[in-house]
């Protein structure tokens, strides 16, 4: 059954348009993900699904009628007085209301008797109370908060001192708790740390109705989705499968699409050298023969459609200075709280050279704090941290924190950057999504995408050789994101990420630091490497055997090796050009004819010669090395 159907959806705001000609049905216990850049207009058709936006032009939008329909509202608003428990408790009216009822007819018969009508209606509504879920609506709300990472305490607090995020968090407990048939959730994970994003994962996976997700999380939509809706260049595209599996099919059909493309074009060049060649010739019957290739190239033509290029999106590249430190951030028994709150307390770190450290924890657990006090932003009450010598720190805040700045965008860049002149800014602008007038906007009224676009630029231009970054993903859309983290891959300094990206996570890391009450605990690899190891670690044993990594961890670790390596081999090679290019400017300078006629001059020149020359024969020889461990890495792949 169709809970949704769209024909010829158009959508526009003054001249521009959204989207148009949409299509797509939704059926009962379709799991979809909605996808696409920012601004593409996902939340729109969501809003115009729950009938809260009309629709341009002659397109169709028809929701089933015996279809119950939530919304998850990005503002939501509470009745005052509420407990956040009773305010989530609202979702399950009708029970409620049965609870009510029962406990009139139950009233009613004690004062008057028990009436065949009464003993009926008792009956019927008691049987739909308990099929229904009556019993247990309580506990089921109460788990609902629990597990999106409220605590018991908090259940009983007034909604209306809730923080913004917390109230988004308590709108979406709502919506789950509605029994609705078709669930639209905009951006669900916003505010969930990693513990709550698996809970809400573990919910949806089971879930019997249907859903619609807006989400930029790529783990998440792998975990819960079975189709998925990519909103591009004004139209519509449906996949069968996960996010990833959907991109995958998305890939081959636009290189079969182009392959297509470029081989028709290919044809028609080929059809009009016959014409020419026939033309050359100039007789009556290749008159005719003209003719009927012309008509041929004509009906090709018709049918010649070229692939639609991908959204325009973010692209730059970062590059690490150098770094002599092997320790580049070292902390010993840190603590810190904030006036009766203790934040965190005695904790050590150790982070060296090259390392890529993603850093996850739950909400409210110190990770940004921890960050804030490596950049000095902020003191600890205890304990001591230092980073290594030379060290150059670019660091990326949340997104979501803009500064009351009322300079415009190039303004403010111009004042950090002034070696770049005002053309060279508005290109590098133009990299990041900001063109023509949108360089005049006012950085306090960004959105937090386009701060964030910001900040990535910051961190190209500023120059470091080592990264700390806070939730980096945070409000962008997936084209920015994999620009980041293709970014990121490139990078060759150190890392310290905070994140909630378990994507991120797997494509970037080769340590996962968990951050919890205990202080800190460690593991080398990435994401899904972490989450094996605890699997296993925690499955039911048989008798001991030996601890044996899996193919997994040792293909990781393969892996990791290889990239080392293939880095090792990218240095020593660098490092013998630029020992080269010094030995060639040093003789040069001793073939000067003043350095040349002064013996003392010369002497020196000739001194400093043979030692960068001892200096170049050992770099080569660190290339060499270098290139065999390489080439050794890479043959051990092949077999």
């Amino acid at each position: 059954m169709s809970l949704i159907h769209a024909q010829e959806l158009e959508k526009s705001f003054g001249e521009r348009t959204l989207f148009s000609d949409v299509a797509f049905d939704v059926f009962e216990q379709d799991h979809v993900g909605l996808v696409g850049v920012n601004g593409c207009g996902k939340s729109t058709l969501m809003r115009m699904i729950a009938g809260l936006e009309p629709h341009d032009g002659r397109g169709q939008l028809s929701v089933s009628k015996s279809a119950s329909v939530a919304l998850l509202d990005q503002s939501p608003s509470w009745n005052a007085g509420l407990t956040l428990n009773e305010a989530v408790l609202e979702a399950s009216g009708r029970w409620v209301a049965a609870e009510r009822e029962l406990h009139e007819i139950a009233d009613a018969i004690e004062r008057g008797g028990a009436s065949a009508a009464l003993i009926h209606r008792q009956a019927d509504l008691q049987e739909r109370y308990q099929a229904g879920g009556g019993l247990t609506y309580r506990a089921r709300t109460r788990s609902t908060l629990l597990g999106l990472g409220f605590s018991e305490e908090e259940l009983e607090r007034p909604i209306s001192v809730m923080s913004g995020g917390q109230m988004r968090k308590a709108s979406l407990a709502k919506i789950l708790m509605s029994d609705a048939d078709l669930l639209l959730l905009d951006e669900p994970t916003n505010h969930l740390d990693i513990a709550s994003l698996e809970w809400l994962e573990t919910y949806l996976s089971a879930f019997r109705g249907a859903f619609l997700i807006v989400s930029h999380d790529r783990y998440f939509l792998d975990r819960v989705c079975n189709r998925i809706f990519e909103m591009e260049n004004g139209s519509l595209h449906a996949y069968a499968g996960n996010y990833s599996q959907s991109m995958e099919k998305k890939m081959d059909e636009r290189e079969f699409a182009m392959r297509k493309y470029q081989n028709t074009l290919r044809e028609i060049k080929r059809i009009e050298g016959i014409i020419e060649q026939q033309r050359r010739w100039n007789q009556a019957r290749n008159y005719v023969t003209i003719a009927s290739k012309e008509k041929q190239i004509e009906r090709i033509k018709s049918t010649l459609v070229k692939p639609e290029d991908a959204p325009q999106s973010i692209h730059f590249h970062l590059r690490a200075d150098a770094l002599t430190a092997n320790e580049v951030v070292v902390c010993k028994d840190l603590s810190k709280r904030f006036g009766e709150r203790e934040i965190f307390r005695s904790l050590n770190l150790m982070i060296r050279r090259d390392q890529k450290v993603c850093l996850l924890g739950a909400n409210g657990c110190g990770k940004t704090t921890l960050l804030r006090i490596l950049t000095n932003k902020i003191e600890p009450d205890a304990g001591s941290y230092k980073l290594g010598s030379n060290v150059h720190v670019g660091y990326y805040e949340q997104g979501s924190v803009r500064p009351n700045d009322p300079r415009t965008v190039l303004e403010a860049l111009n004042a950090m950057f002034p070696r770049y002149d005002t053309k060279q800014l508005r290109n590098l602008l133009g990299s990041f999504l900001f063109r023509g007038d949108d360089v005049f906007k006012r950085v306090s009224d960004l959105s937090g995408g386009e701060y964030a676009r910001i900040q990535l630029l910051k961190l190209m231009l500023g120059g470091s050789n080592v990264l700390f970054l806070d939730e980096p993903t945070n409000h962008l859309d997936i084209p920015s994101c994999e620009a980041l983290e293709d970014a990121l891959n490139d990078y060759g300094g150190t890392m310290l990420i905070v994140t909630h990206d378990r994507y991120l996570a797997n494509r970037i890391a080769d340590r996962i630091v968990i951050m919890d009450e205990d202080g800190m605990r460690e593991f080398e690899g990435d994401w899904d490497a972490y989450k094996t190891f605890l699997a296993e670690s925690t499955a039911p044993k048989g008798k001991e055997a030996p601890a044996v990594k899996n193919d997994y961890l040792l293909a990781k670790e393969r892996k990791s090796t290889l990239l080392k390596a293939k880095t090792a081999l990218k240095r020593a090679e660098e490092r013998v050009h630029a020992e080269e290019a010094a030995l060639l400017a040093l003789e040069e300078k001793a073939f000067d004819p003043k350095i040349a006629s002064d013996f003392e001059s010369a002497k020196s020149v000739y001194e400093e010669l043979a030692a960068q020359k001892t200096l170049v024969e050992s770099c080569y020889a660190e290339w060499e090395r270098a290139e065999a461990e390489h080439r050794a890495l890479l043959e051990e792949e092949d077999e």
